[in-house]
């Protein structure tokens, strides 16, 4: 029986975390899909398909994927647009169900924030869900390739001085359940959109995860997957 069907309790041990935001520890889903579709229909494109790519990936790796044939350049810039517009817009972001919860029970242990925004989107997106943002964070500007590539889980890896093997993933999307499969790491699916692409286990929302401390440092995670 597959990880996302089986409602038996799952239970992962790890040295660290690695949290992805949209979706995953905030719902952000409202205003990236109003940008995006605005931004699909301006360029004559199904808002529909190109939803279906959006999430996960930095903004200029999925206009690489909508639009092809156009140059970078073009896609670096009109990102710088895109990031501007969401950053200002925080109009229905909220925390993901049991995310403050979460977040209170990992405070002092090993995590940190890997992210597909940059610094000050994700600022705007963590303060306006009321989440406290990690010490330890990997955003835009810290990596040279979006999820799927798993550099930023890497990178997260290695300020926390943790080996990847060692480390638990809380991901949302295929881009970034593929980044931290490829990264070595085991991943928990968040939400609807994880369930479909394999990850090592899944569960509704935060509300489904215990974490507990161990006196010699590791983390013990009970998960309580989804019917």
């Amino acid at each position: 029986m597959s990880a996302s069907t089986t409602t038996a309790p799952v239970v992962l041990t790890a040295k660290a975390l690695l949290l992805d935001m949209d979706g995953t520890i905030v719902n952000s889903d409202a205003v990236v899909e109003r940008c995006w579709r605005d931004w699909a229909v301006s360029h004559g494109l199904d808002p529909h398909e190109a939803l279906k790519v959006v999430h996960g990936r930095q903004g200029y790796a999925t206009m690489a994927i909508l639009l092809p044939e156009r140059p970078m350049e073009l896609n670096y810039a009109e990102n710088t647009e895109m990031l501007a517009r969401e950053t200002a817009d925080t109009d229905g972001v909220a925390p993901v169900g049991g995310a403050a919860e979460f977040m209170a029970a990992i405070d002092g242990l090993p995590h940190a924030l890997v992210t597909s925004a940059d610094a000050a989107l994700a600022t705007a997106r963590m303060t306006a869900a009321a989440l406290p943002m990690p010490e330890v964070r990997v955003t835009a500007e810290s990596v040279r390739a979006s999820k799927p590539d798993p550099e930023g889980f890497l990178k997260g890896a290695a300020a926390l001085g943790v080996d990847p093997a060692d480390c638990v993933v809380f991901e949302d999307s295929a881009a970034g359940i593929a980044a931290g499969l490829a990264a070595g790491m085991r991943v928990i699916g968040i939400g609807p959109r994880a369930a479909a692409h394999a990850p090592t286990a899944h569960v509704p929302d935060l509300t489904s995860v215990r974490v507990t401390a161990t006196a010699e440092g590791s983390i013990h995670l009970t998960l309580t997957p989804g019917a």
